[in-house]
């Protein structure tokens, strides 16, 4: 059976440098950091006190009052993002095949914030207090639920589940849902809310996020010989996968075509990536085979670059074990140096950064890079972004578990 193709028609973004694709992108053309003291909670027992917290977003501008009190604040990112992803795609809801239009969803964690509002209220208050609404606020498939009926999109439904991983797992997953002919429109990408006391605490326990406390628009420096961990973000990044035919019908924009899709385990360690990066090698590899495309056609990777001392010394590994000598040629950027990373959301943000590229023929810097680290010898864009002719781009996610996954998007001419 030949497989249909799949392209992108949509894009909607909740971010900590900015909601909506035209302040989102601009702040990526110029650099722009959304990362600064934390807000949400009294962060003085912390060691870590800086996050990427998304700014100005006011839920009953997507929805009804009454219900965004009934949806924690991953799923109201989640619906808010698809609102804006549909309404950038011009779908008229009327005259599409419901059954044939779905939801995949990437997200790491689901309703932390519910969950431990509940919690406090069971200790302190008793079981009678918890509220009935805490189960369908707290687990992870809600926000891809609630797309669902807000649309009443009645084609195939998931939550991914893998880490860091998650959205670009989910985008994969929905890309080849439409492949197959099993859908025509796929709400696809990932949300997550998970800055919160219980999160930052765990992550400061494993030492894995930055302590560059005194200056936290510093702080996520991917790939810079001085990073010292991750910086937490949050937010949501959503895209309308559609397969061509359907969307050429329909008079669509299109930004780009999604090509190929690679996953693995690492089968290693429950946090360490494995040695070498060889299981990041590994999905690069299928994603690759999966377009049908040499290494060499790729322009472009937006790298999962977390600023964190072995992930992005093995990513680097696995770039050039893939693209030998080509691996000096093509830009490597990591827009987590303005995000921070959003952990189940950050492959959603990324993907549409992938798009964005392709269509607009330019590539994001990694900000922050200012000491150059001899294991990190590739062109990471440096604090400034190129406009160039970008044909294939790749998205790379790794996630805790050993989780892998990696996309290609092409310029659709």
């Amino acid at each position: 059976m030949e497989k249909k193709r799949v392209v992108i028609t949509g894009v909607g973004i909740i971010s900590p440098i900015g909601n909506g694709k035209e302040d989102f992108f601009k702040a990526i053309r110029e650099g722009k950091n959304g990362i600064g003291n934390i807000t949400k909670f009294d962060t003085t027992d912390y060691p870590a006190k800086i996050a990427g917290e998304v700014k100005d977003f006011k839920p009953t501008e997507y929805l009804d009052k009454k219900e965004a009190k009934r949806m924690d604040l991953f799923t109201q990112y989640g619906l808010a993002a698809s609102m804006m992803a549909v309404k950038d795609s011009r779908i008229d809801l009327g005259k599409i095949n419901k059954d044939k239009f779905g939801v995949i969803l990437g997200c790491g964690i689901g309703g932390l914030t519910t969950l431990e509002e509940q919690y406090e209220k069971l200790l302190k208050r008793g079981p009678k207090r918890v509220s009935p609404f805490f189960i369908p606020m707290m687990i992870g498939n809600m926000a891809a639920g609630q797309i669902s009926i807000a649309f009443g999109a009645r084609g195939p439904n998931e939550t991914v589940v893998t880490a860091c991983a998650s959205s670009t797992n989910a985008i994969g997953d929905a890309f080849k849902v439409i492949q197959r002919g099993d859908a025509d429109i796929m709400i696809s990408g990932g949300t997550e809310a998970s800055i919160t006391p219980l999160a930052v605490a765990g992550f400061c326990s494993m030492k894995a996020l930055s302590t560059r406390n005194d200056e936290p628009q510093k702080a996520s420096r991917p790939f810079d010989k001085d990073r010292d961990g991750f910086v937490m973000g949050e937010g949501a990044g959503i895209l309308i996968l559609e397969e061509l035919e359907h969307a050429i019908n329909r008079g669509a924009t299109i930004y780009g075509e999604v090509v190929g899709y690679g996953m693995s385990a690492d089968a290693y360690h429950i946090t360490a990536p494995a040695e070498q990066g060889e299981g990041a090698a590994r999905a690069i590899s299928l994603a690759l085979k999966d377009a049908e495309i040499d290494p060499t056609a790729i322009d472009y990777i937006n790298a999962h670059g977390t600023s964190t001392p072995y992930n992005d010394k093995f990513e680097t590994m696995a770039i050039k074990s893939v693209f030998g000598e080509h691996a000096y040629k093509l830009k490597v950027s990591s827009t987590k140096s303005m995000t921070g990373h959003l952990l189940g959301a950050a492959g959603g943000i990324e993907g549409i950064v992938l798009a964005l590229s392709v269509s607009e023929d330019f590539i994001p810097p990694t900000i922050n890079y200012e000491v150059n680290d001899e294991e990190c010898d590739l062109d990471y864009v440096p604090n400034e972004g190129i406009n160039q002719r970008v044909n294939y781009a790749m998205s790379n996610s790794l996630g805790f578990g050993g989780h892998n996954a990696s996309i290609i998007v092409k310029k659709y001419i």
